[in-house]
């Protein structure tokens, strides 16, 4: 079968990436006789945007103008065997992406299944930032990226997974598909923790879903046969500036080179001045900030953090590239970083300067935020560690 979107995209060349094309053929099939304008307001871009892809998916024959746009044959039938929406709760999905504020009436029975899931997964490690987040965050995490049309037919990722998001997500397909012929999502989770790799493993095992769990310490490069296959990642990082950047680095390696794939990034509340280094960390990243949702997720028992932390949505970009490709050496969890003096190297002038506890400056993001004291330079090269 003709791949439309790429062959679509060779016409228009769309600045918002070829994920906008495959949204818009998306709208077609879900919504049948679709108006030029609503499809602009679906896609976020311009009405004129909006009728040359239509155009385009008309050429190559996905679609068909017909008292507004509808899918043709050919057109359903990739939508439905390559995407793998054959089968899919359509009534279901519109009203989930529609539905704003908490948990769907039709989703209860998927949330009681996933509470006694959650009700025996393994404690949570303090020492390596773990906190167990709820089974409404967890629910609520799967049917965001939903909404953000990267779930299904879509290849997940999940850097770390303590919060069971791929349980959430393979109860959530199963419930978008009651016939169970669904077989084009797949999530694989990446963990150093065999604990919860093993749970994960044995609640795929029983309830038949779509998850492959891989052991690796994050602190060492993806598997190279994990590198650019990805749509989109997971991702709840210890809360330090070096846990952020080196978890959404490895994710990074795993997308595909696509711009507008979805990260979804769970971190805690900072004050303006540390979202400001978080943000300079993102830009290093070739990454945009798409959305962020305060309050997003809830904890149990992370009182450190008020039981509550942020969601931030981020968009890949021609430029996005991982800040960490090699070996990570420098400190990671939050108690590391307290018990540690770090010696960095100023990229621009060399000039050494050492960052801890019992230091001028404590932290690395305190160093980035205030820069080189020799040349204002704000990006450096960890070299060495001591603890104390």
């Amino acid at each position: 079968m003709r791949n439309f979107i790429d062959i679509a995209n060779e016409g228009v060349r769309l600045e918002e990436g070829i994920t906008v094309i495959e949204q818009l053929l998306l709208e077609c099939y879900l919504n049948p006789g679709i108006s030029t304008k609503e499809l602009a307001r679906k896609a976020l871009i311009p009405i004129p945007t909006a009728a040359a892809v239509k155009r385009e998916l008309i050429k190559v024959g996905a679609i068909v103008q017909d008292k507004g746009a509808r899918c043709t044959v050919k057109g359903k039938a990739w939508v439905e065997e390559q995407w793998g929406y054959l089968g899919i709760h359509r009534s279901l999905y519109q009203e989930l992406m529609a539905f704003e504020n908490g948990i769907h009436s039709d989703l209860h029975h998927v949330l009681a299944d996933l509470r006694e899931i959650m009700k025996y997964r393994p404690q949570a490690d303090t020492r390596i930032d773990q906190s167990k987040c709820t089974p409404e965050t967890s629910l609520r995490r799967a049917v965001l990226c939903l909404k953000q049309q990267f779930l299904i037919g879509k290849q997940i990722m999940c850097v770390g997974d303590d919060d069971l998001v791929s349980v959430s997500i393979g109860l959530l397909l199963q419930a978008l598909f009651p016939n169970g012929r669904h077989s084009k999502t797949a999530v694989h989770v990446v963990d150093m923790d065999e604990r919860f790799l093993h749970y994960i493993h044995d609640v795929a095992q029983q309830k038949r879903l779509p998850i492959q769990c891989i052991y690796h310490d994050l602190r060492e490069p993806l598997p190279a046969n994990l590198h650019g296959k990805f749509d989109c990642f997971f991702t709840d990082p210890p809360y330090t500036l070096q846990g952020m950047s080196l978890f959404v680095s490895r994710g990074i390696s795993a997308l595909r080179k696509r711009k507008g794939l979805p990260i979804f990034l769970s971190f805690a509340h900072k004050s303006p001045d540390y979202m400001f280094t978080m943000q300079r960390e993102f830009l290093r990243m070739g990454l945009t900030m798409s959305a962020t949702l305060p309050r997003f997720n809830e904890y149990e028992g992370a009182e450190i953090i008020a039981n509550r932390s942020q969601m931030i949505i981020l968009k890949t970009t021609e430029r996005t590239i991982p800040d960490c490709s090699g070996t990570f050496e420098d400190a990671l969890y939050t108690g590391e970083v307290r018990q540690t003096m770090r010696t960095y190297k100023c990229k621009q002038c060399g000039n050494k300067i050492t960052v801890g506890c019992q230091c001028d400056i404590a932290t690395i993001e305190q160093l980035k935020h205030r820069g080189c004291h020799s040349c204002g330079n704000d990006t450096f090269d960890f070299m060495n560690k001591k603890t104390l």
